[in-house]
């Protein structure tokens, strides 16, 4: 299986609230954001981990060209670091893209944080839906704690069945920033590129419009650090304590 992640955020908002460190360094359970999301994918058959992280993050750079060569707690990464400043994710897609050609893949951003053994069961449902034939595989919550969250339709086998800057559809679901694509979905960036769009939400539109097929994936809970409160929640999420 092949894993991106996009860390090409400044995290402005966390450093204006006195957090030093930059995003993907940011420590949470005791366990760097970065390093979190790569000891996950190992442990679910990580080939190859792509990486993007924007020009201005030197210590992000460093840490992670210290992992291409040393490793991560004794393991080996297959990590493939990409190094520029982008204007949106969508954009940090975009110049990952090359890397993720020709195989499916799964795609998160830096501070994207769910429970491990449900990521397990969303990586086991994401090949069987491709089996079958799907195009992609989309991780959705409905706990809502997004200042603008993606509102997810879904029929009654999760089938999405588009997304929405409201709730005037009376969605259940939220998106939860985690995609699981089949290699196809590169034609549809690439499309949304052409358009002058932006931000992931527009590519995930950019899949229905091209009529990919897509199933969403419920996980309980799926946090963002995007505030200093943000880091205290997701360790009290990780430690099991507001189930």
């Amino acid at each position: 299986m092949r894993y991106a992640i996009i860390a090409a955020g400044e995290g402005s908002r966390l450093a204006a609230e006195g957090i030093k460190d930059p995003k993907p360094l940011v420590r949470v359970h005791g366990e760097r954001l970065i390093d979190r999301l790569i000891r996950i994918f190992m442990e679910h058959d990580a080939e190859e981990i792509c990486v993007i992280c924007n020009g201005q993050m030197t210590d992000v750079q460093q840490h992670l060209r210290e992992i291409i060569k040393n490793g991560l707690e004794g393991h080996t990464i297959p990590l493939r670091l990409k190094v520029k400043s982008t204007p949106s994710s969508m954009h940090s897609f975009f110049e990952l893209s090359p890397m993720l050609v020709g195989q499916p893949f799964v795609l998160t951003t830096v501070d994207t944080i769910f429970r491990e053994e449900e990521f397990g069961e969303y990586i086991h449902q994401f090949q069987a839906y491709l089996r079958q034939g799907g195009d992609g595989l989309m991780g959705v919550t409905d706990y809502i704690d997004d200042e603008k969250p993606l509102y997810v339709g879904t029929d009654g086998e999760m089938h999405v069945t588009g997304f929405y800057d409201d709730n005037s559809q009376h969605c259940t679901y939220i998106s939860g920033g985690i995609y699981g694509l089949a290699p196809n979905a590169i034609d549809t960036l690439h499309r949304c590129m052409d358009l002058g769009e932006s931000r992931m939400r527009n590519f995930q539109r950019g899949l229905i419009r091209d009529g990919r097929q897509l199933k969403a994936f419920a996980f309980s809970k799926v946090l963002d650090i995007d505030h200093a409160t943000d880091i205290k929640k997701a360790e009290d999420f990780i430690a099991g304590k507001n189930e």
